[in-house]
């Protein structure tokens, strides 16, 4: 794993790291509790505390007083674990303040949270005291984490081992059945779409849908309460807390990581008129990026975007860290639109923002897998590459190169003499995307996918040449317009043998590349059995068999389960598939893999071969250079166009043989190593990859 960096913060982060910000929320003591609000331009300040049973019946109010740093404060004998609360805050009314004294809003640093009704929500304090038997992280490397995103509701709701009343929960994930698939496949890290408590917006109730996904975060503290089973939310927000410990510490006893993907760049209470559920209300001035006439600054498409470069909304994102990562040991955080996060006071994106580095540094999160999505919609909101060292990011570049060189190029050379490009580009990906990471951060700053929960899945990817999203009641509107996928000659559904066949090797080679690329690879749940959305790139309001995953298998799904089975194993069995630096050509450096190009004859590669659309036949060797394993060296072929050829394995000083371990022509992945001697011949189908291990 990378360094977590130095425990000094930097000067710049000061202002968020003040100590008058310390101890924001409930604290609770043998007394009652002290609840610490923070506003910058309220006038005054209630605590209002309700019934157990009954959430419109107040029953204390107490006024909180402001303190340093514009800290509002209250202690009260009725706040103890299980307490209903809310604040009620008044302040000016000029251009961009949303005070009103009678709305009841969530404490931002709630750790629980309960529903009135629409819009209405009470915050409720939570001691979380928790048994974790000792059980530690899995700290599981960088090099070798195999990534595994998915929903934690949709991936376990059809699963026949599982329950009924597991099914779809918290504790549905760490049942045996999931582990035992977890370890089956291989993968190390399950990142989770959110899990904060979130709710749908007014504009999907309106359409009788609700946000599937998650992505509309009602609080930062508390987990999604109907994610838990139907005894935990009976029993109340407690409960459910502590069915997400028993789940991490479960996952984390089996070896498995948890990362969670967050939302901290916009919340539920959309663009202006939307709901006031807590931030809005409190000191909407500080908490939203807006113009001077209060207009807001949506650099997220999502209604608003928080304004991190005020101290106090940095420092709530921090704190959120600090808390999951520490009171719930979760191992990584995926961060949703991460470059609204990293803008300044001009609203310009900075890999140096207080915020980004502060993380880093932060000892709580020390040893953290920090993901970035990087980019947003705002101007400057494209920084792949950018973000700093302690950072990993989703690279798309990889995405869309491997998307075409497999999938779209294949169809413009049915359509044409040849495909676009050459093999080129395709190979930099390949080898670990060093033209956009920088030296320091390495190859394992890159997070490699193919698929994601945004867009086509595998199977819809090489099934579809379209969105078809008419179900999201936008008329086909929304989503992605640019997929680069390729139906293969038939829209959909199709009982065409031929098509079909070439599909399932198409997938093949998606997942060959994605596994054997050097980078952090994430593999979308589901993708191992060729789930199908029906050609719906943007599911997000689907909670439904359309986005549950399937545990029905024909055979041939089987088999290509089994490929990727294959394929990590083969990952985690050879370092020179998986370096943690770029090589170099005057020096070695440790835990990099030595490359050599070859074509398809065996000589090393010309400049013409690299950019001929007409040769787009590869031969890569990876040699690892030893640093805390034994030496390693593999052969992959690379064959990118639809016509067989014959490929003669390269005469390498030192080398004796070649052991065939995968070929993504197989149906079904082949047992027996053959061997061949440098400068054998071997046919190679059209489009496919075949791997070896180098003696």
């Amino acid at each position: 794993m990378d360094s977590p960096g130095p425990t000094r913060f930097p000067a710049s982060a000061e202002g968020l790291l003040r100590t008058d910000l310390d101890g924001l929320g409930v604290t609770l003591h043998a007394d009652g509790g002290t609840l610490r609000v923070w506003s910058s331009r309220a006038t005054s300040m209630d605590l209002v505390v309700f019934d157990d049973d009954d959430l419109d019946w107040a029953i204390d109010v107490v006024p909180l007083t402001r303190g340093p740093g514009d800290v509002w404060e209250a202690t009260s004998a009725a706040l103890r674990p299980g307490t209903r609360y809310a604040v009620q805050a008044d302040g000016p009314r000029g251009a961009g303040d949303m005070f009103n004294a009678a709305t009841l809003l969530l404490d931002p640093y709630a750790r629980g949270l309960v529903e009135g009704g629409i819009d209405d929500w009470r915050a409720v304090a939570v001691d979380g005291s928790f048994d974790w038997q000792g059980v530690a992280k899995p700290a599981v490397p960088l090099d070798r984490t195999v990534l595994y995103e998915a929903h934690l509701k949709g991936l376990t709701k059809r699963h026949p081992d599982l329950p009924g009343a597991l099914r779809g929960t918290y504790a549905g994930l760490a049942h045996p059945a999931m582990i035992d698939h977890f370890h089956s496949l291989g993968v190390t890290s399950i990142e989770l779409l959110p899990i904060h408590a979130f709710t749908t917006e007014p504009h999907l109730r309106r359409l009788g849908l609700p946000n599937y996904w998650g992505y509309n975060t009602l609080g930062f503290f508390a987990p999604h309460a109907p994610y838990a089973t139907e005894a935990a939310r009976h029993a109340g927000p407690e409960a459910v807390l502590r069915e997400v410990k028993t789940m991490v510490r479960t996952l984390h006893e089996a070896g498995l990581e948890v990362i969670l993907d967050v939302v901290y760049n916009h919340t539920s209470e959309g663009e202006i008129g939307g709901p006031r559920t807590s931030l809005r209300g409190l000191d909407n001035r500080a908490y939203y990026r807006q113009r001077d006439d209060g207009q807001y600054l949506d650099v997220t498409g999502c209604g608003n975007a928080v304004d991190t470069a005020t101290d106090a909304a940095a420092r709530l994102v921090l704190d959120s860290l600090r808390y999951w990562a520490d009171e719930v040991q979760i191992d990584g955080f995926r961060f949703d639109l991460a470059v609204t996060l990293g803008r300044d006071a001009r609203n310009e994106f900075t890999a140096d923002h207080p915020l980004l580095r502060a993380i880093v540094a932060d000892p709580v999160l020390a040893g953290v897998k920090r993901i970035a999505e990087p980019w947003d919609i705002g101007m400057g909101g494209w920084q792949t590459g950018n973000f700093g060292e302690g950072w990993h990011e989703w690279n798309d570049r990889y995405r869309d190169r491997v998307r075409n060189f497999w999938l779209s190029d294949i169809d413009y050379g049915r359509r044409a003499s040849a495909p676009p490009v050459g093999i080129g580009g395709f190979a930099t990906r390949l080898a670990g995307s060093s033209n956009t990471f920088s030296r320091e951060r390495g190859p394992i700053a890159s997070i490699n996918f193919v698929t994601a929960h945004d867009g086509f899945t595998l199977r819809d990817l090489v099934s579809y040449d379209v969105k078809h999203n008419y179900g999201n009641g936008e008329q086909n509107r929304d989503g992605a317009d640019t997929n680069r996928s390729f139906n293969h000659g038939a829209e959909g559904r199709t009982d065409d043998p031929g098509i079909l066949a070439t599909r399932r090797k198409a997938m093949r080679n998606l997942l060959g590349t994605l596994l054997l690329s050097a980078g952090v690879p994430m593999l979308t749940a589901g993708d191992e059995y060729a789930r199908t959305q029906r050609g719906n790139n943007n599911a997000y309001c689907h909670d439904s068999a359309l986005t549950w995953v399937s545990w029905q298998h024909e055979n041939w799904q089987r088999d290509l389960f089994a490929h990727a089975q294959r394929l990590i194993r083969l990952r985690q069995d050879n370092p020179a598939l998986r370096p943690t630096r770029f090589a170099q050509e005057d020096r070695t450096v440790p835990g990099a893999s030595q490359m050599e190009w070859y074509d398809e004859r065996g000589h090393t590669m010309s400049g013409e071969r690299w950019t001929d659309p007409r040769h787009r036949t590869l031969q890569y060797v990876a040699s690892s250079t030893p640093e805390f394993e034994e030496p390693n060296r593999i052969l992959l072929i690379v064959h990118g166009i639809e016509v067989p050829v014959e490929v003669t394995l390269p005469r390498i000083a030192g080398v004796s043989r070649y052991v065939s371990v995968w070929s993504s022509a197989d149906e079904h992945p082949v047992d027996d190593e053959a061997v061949f001697a440098p400068g054998d011949v071997v046919d190679v189908p059209g489009t496919s990859m075949r791997l070896f291990r180098v003696e």
